[in-house]
């Protein structure tokens, strides 16, 4: 496979999990990968396996300077990038009213801020490589989830997130589009250290038959994504596992009842029942 033949690549949370599929999946493809993880031994690990083509990378996505030196590592390393897949995240799961402020902070920053901040130095350097005339394809795979699509019980600072990265990849494709970058996320289901108490009854399949709950089987979508073939599709949510991919939706404008003047709030219960009469919401995941 060589989808991506010399192209440069960081995956963050790549010691692990579906970051590890990712960065072994990219080094298959022909890519040169910065594996970025927290855990030194995990990350030497998968680098170790891909060998001269890969570089290991221990910052802290979710603080700027970090983020920064992550680019940085690419550049230096490899003299260039061209693929940024933001993985990396943690869970702090609680019953909204249990939750606790640092568990707030914390998920939010490893995730929301951890997503924006490496995009933000990566977009940056290829702002500055296409005003310079230099040629730009640049892709950026960002990881949201179905809690942060549709909600799931119990992971409220999760959920709101993922919900924020999803967002923020809307926005950032528009953005980013005049330099000859692609933003596009993800929503994976797989058995991982994070998912692993959701899945727990979800053992691979016996006698070598197709694990639908590996890690591995994200990856190939994300290897696309950040192909040149893949350079006019931006902007999309992708959910994808097992052998299942679908294009997510999201918000989208609905039925409108228009007064055509402003509403008495002894009136709205008729005409609020009615709008929700045909709409169809998707439950939270574990109501």
């Amino acid at each position: 496979m060589s989808l991506c033949v010399d192209r440069v690549v960081i995956v963050t949370g790549a010691g692990r999990g579906i970051g590890r599929a990712h960065a072994l999946a990219f080094a298959e493809a022909g890519a040169r990968v910065v594996v970025n993880d927290l855990s030194p031994g995990p990350a030497a690990e998968v680098a170790a396996e891909i060998g001269s083509a890969a570089v290991v990378n221990t910052d802290d996505v979710g603080t700027w300077a970090g983020a920064g030196r992550l680019v940085n590592t690419a550049l230096q390393a490899f003299g260039g990038l061209d693929v940024l897949v933001n993985n990396a995240g943690f869970v702090r799961d609680r019953m909204l009213v249990n939750l606790g402020e640092d568990e707030w902070d914390e998920v939010v920053r490893v995730h929301l801020k951890g997503h924006f901040a490496p995009l933000h130095h990566a977009a940056a350097h290829w702002r500055a490589t296409q005003k310079a005339g230099g040629a730009v394809s640049g892709r950026v795979i960002n990881t949201s989830s179905g809690a942060g699509l549709f909600g799931s019980v119990g992971q409220v600072n999760y959920s709101a997130a993922k919900a924020g990265i999803a967002a923020m990849t809307l926005v950032a494709a528009a953005e980013l589009a005049r330099y000859g970058i692609t933003v596009n996320a993800i929503a994976p289901a797989a058995r991982t250290r994070m998912t692993e108490q959701v899945f727990a009854s979800t053992m691979a399949a016996p006698d070598g038959g197709f694990d639908e709950m590996a890690p591995e089987n994200v990856s190939p979508l994300v290897v696309w994504l950040a192909s040149e073939e893949a350079g006019d599709v931006t902007g999309r949510m992708f959910e994808v596992d097992g052998g299942r991919i679908s294009v997510a939706q999201g918000w989208q404008h609905g039925a409108v009842v228009d007064k055509g003047a402003r509403w008495e709030p002894s009136e709205l219960g008729p005409v609020v029942r009615k709008l929700l009469a045909d709409d169809h919401q998707v439950p939270v995941y574990g109501a």
